[in-house]
């Protein structure tokens, strides 16, 4: 069984910073692609950014140039950088990763943590 878990999220004022982190567990052989996405409420989740393994990134056009995406494969883990903050940006993040388990790929998605900007 594999489990990402996300952590980071929390209050922050508009213009602000925080950072997100997502580690995955268990057992498996690697992992592909990791990223980001929230959903914010009554809105549909949507991509906020992704990292390949080799480290090509490809981020939505909301949060260029405020978010930067980055990964530590010898720990499994995918970062989230987040500054800028605005109140826009309030949803909850979700972390993705594509996880390769032996003979296929499987996508895995975490929990989710609150990111609320707020005056």
């Amino acid at each position: 069984q594999v489990q990402l878990v996300e952590s980071g999220g929390g209050l922050v004022q508009p213009g602000g910073s925080l950072r997100l982190s997502c580690v995955a567990s268990g057992r498996f052989f690697g992992i592909n692609d990791m990223g980001w996405y929230r959903q914010a409420p009554g809105k549909e989740r949507e991509l906020v950014a992704r990292i390949s393994s080799r480290g090509s990134t490809n981020y939505a056009d909301s949060v260029k140039g405020r978010f930067t995406i980055s990964r530590d494969n010898a720990k499994n883990t995918v970062y989230l950088q987040m500054s800028g903050l605005e109140p826009e940006d309030t949803a909850v993040y979700y972390c993705n990763a594509d996880v390769r388990t032996g003979v296929a790929v499987f996508s895995y998605w975490g929990q989710g943590t609150q990111v609320t900007v707020s005056s």
